[in-house]
Order: structure tokens, then sequence, then C-alpha cells
């Protein structure tokens, strides 16, 4: 059996020892070859993406292992819906997930560890229900006191630009001097552009002679 420890501790002066140290002592208990070990210190258990956690899961990805221990749910992660979707991926990689002190494992042999997924997995979807309606209603008491969503809208002049590019001025150049993003400018300009652009080409080309005329 391969196996994998993962341990973390949430600040820079803990350690993870006494996490190590029973994790360890579990596999020398079952005879598993020596785990490969990812420790992430100094990182919240609430941050989904760990630098040692997704080295994890990626050789997990690779079956590199046929087991991830843990001491504690808690040091996987603290959100229901990212732990349950972290060993959902592991079950689907056939990576076995043992919490060591809380009796969990995940063997396809455990029935409390299959009811254990599905229960968390209602858990974590009754999460996401809640945040999302928390979310709706937030937006609509921003909207009932007037409050502008999503990111403030760029007013300017379109004469300016005009103007501007009749001046020879390049688009980047406007844009800056405008305090906007070139899409920004485009969109807003798109049929002025043109204009601007056609009224500019009449403005630099050569007057026709009037003989010229005459022969045409």
């Amino acid at each position: 059996m391969k196996a994998a420890i993962y341990a973390r501790v949430s600040t820079a002066d803990q350690n993870c020892e006494n996490q190590l140290r029973e994790l360890r002592a579990y596999c020398k208990q079952r005879g598993w070859k020596k785990p490969a070990e990812y420790i992430d210190q100094g990182y919240s258990g609430s941050k989904a993406s760990r630098p040692a956690l997704d080295r994890l899961m990626a050789a997990a990805a690779d079956r590199q292992m046929d087991v991830v221990l843990v001491w504690k749910l808690d040091r996987f992660g603290r959100s229901v819906v990212h732990l349950t979707q972290s060993i959902a991926r592991l079950d689907s990689y056939k990576v076995r997930f043992v919490a060591t002190s809380q009796g969990i494992d995940t063997d396809q042999g455990n029935s409390g560890g299959r009811l254990l997924l599905n229960i968390l997995a209602s858990v974590a979807e009754f999460e996401r229900e809640i945040i999302r309606e928390r979310t709706v209603a937030g937006l609509a008491r921003a909207r009932e006191m007037g409050r502008q969503l999503g990111r403030p809208k760029k007013v300017f002049r379109r004469d300016l630009v005009e103007g501007l590019r009749l001046k020879g001025k390049s688009w980047r150049k406007i844009a800056v001097l405008l305090g906007v993003s070139l899409s920004t400018l485009f969109d807003s300009m798109r049929s002025p552009k043109v204009r601007v652009e056609k009224r500019s080409e009449k403005a630099t080309r050569p007057a026709r002679s009037h003989k010229a005329k005459q022969r045409t």
C-alpha cells in the first residue's frame, strides 16, 4: 500500500510534528511502505489552494499513492464545499482517504465511509445554497439603497474622441488620455470610429484638380 500523509498548521511558529508522528505510526502499524509527506506550514485551512496540498492532489491524479492520511478533517480543509470536492476527487482517482483520529475511512468496503461521503456532499450542497441566497438578498438590498452594482461606468465625450482622432492621435494614446481601456473605447465608439476614420481620410486626401474632374 503506497501511502501519503498530509499535515497542516495555520501559523509559521507552529509545527506539524505531533500530526506527523501519529500518521507515521498509523502506517507502520499496518505494514505500509514509508509514506510520502506533504506539509503546509503557515496556511489557513480555509484556503482551497495550498502548495503541499496542490502537489498532493496532482500526485494522487497520477496514482502515485493508494491512500491519503490526515490527522483530522480540519487539517485537510475547513470549508465543507472544498473538503467534499477534494475527497470526491480522491475517490474518483481510486485513492482512499483516512482521518486517523476520527475513524473516517472512505475505503470501498467501509460502509460508514461511503455514508460520510454522501453526508458531506449533502451538507456542501446546503452550504452552497445558503451562500447563493445570501448573495441574492445582499444584491437586492444594495439595489434598494440605490447602490451601483458592478464596475463603475466610464463616461467621456465622444466628440472629444473624434476631435483627438482628427488631430492624428492614436486610439491607444486617446485611451491613456481619457483613462479608459482600449476595449472600452472601441465598444463605446464602434460606430463613430468608422465615421471618424472616413472623415480623417477625406481631410488628408489631396484635392482633385478642376481639369481632372472635367475628364471624369
